[in-house]
């Protein structure tokens, strides 16, 4: 029987790039979407053996309430997130709420079907790298430096600690992405926080990425 596989990804060039790949392996049928509501529309009607999930998507709260949505409906079928983040906190995040894997787009192009065929075994799918990284996050407690913060940087925080962009940040709040730009810079300065993937790390230790 042929396994149907769920694609999704707002970017046609790394669909194509990964139709190819798996055709090559031959793991089954790939049906892709590129928003939330494709996502969730397609699980329903194809209801698929396995997603590939990318965590940035247009769509009201990205992959992850598409992730929470396919965990709450069918938490047999696993999903494995497909992303461009590195930061083991998002990893983290995500297999939290129920990935079976997490796979970068800077890996080999061989790791996603790899990564698929060990979440079919109804294995985790973790680099070596990546879980020593998971594993040495839960060996010390974050601080909390978020008293500085007003309450919408805590809003702009927390949409950051979910792989938001500063574009979809502003939507989402209604507002510029100029000033969410200039509102991350003094978030990072509040926190003594270096970059973006601090403040993801930040938002995730501190519960404000749900």
């Amino acid at each position: 029987m042929t396994r149907t596989i769920l694609l999704v990804d707002d970017h046609p060039i790394v669909r194509a790039g990964c139709q190819r790949l798996l055709a090559e392996a031959a793991l089954g049928r790939v049906v892709e979407a590129e928003d939330v509501d494709s996502a969730l529309a397609l699980w329903r009607t194809e209801r698929p053996d396995v997603v590939i999930l990318d965590l940035n998507i247009p769509g009201d709260g990205g992959g992850m309430a598409v992730l929470r949505s396919m965990q709450t409906e069918n938490p047999a079928v696993p999903v494995l997130i497909f992303s461009m983040h590195e930061d083991p906190a998002i990893a983290a995040r995500a297999l939290k709420a129920g990935a079976r894997g997490y796979v970068t787009k800077n890996d080999a192009p061989d790791s996603l079907a790899s990564a698929i065929g060990t979440v079919l075994s109804g294995r985790i799918h973790l680099d070596n790298a990546l879980a020593r990284e998971l594993a040495l996050m839960t060996l010390t407690a974050p601080a909390d430096p978020l008293a500085p913060l007003t309450q919408r940087e805590r809003e702009i925080l927390a949409l950051v600690g979910r792989g938001m962009t500063t574009a979809a940040i502003g939507e989402t709040l209604g507002i510029s992405q100029k000033t969410v730009a200039n509102a991350c810079t003094q978030i990072k300065d509040k926190l003594g926080a270096d970059s973006t993937r601090a403040l993801i790390r930040i938002a995730i230790a501190h519960g404000l990425a749900g």
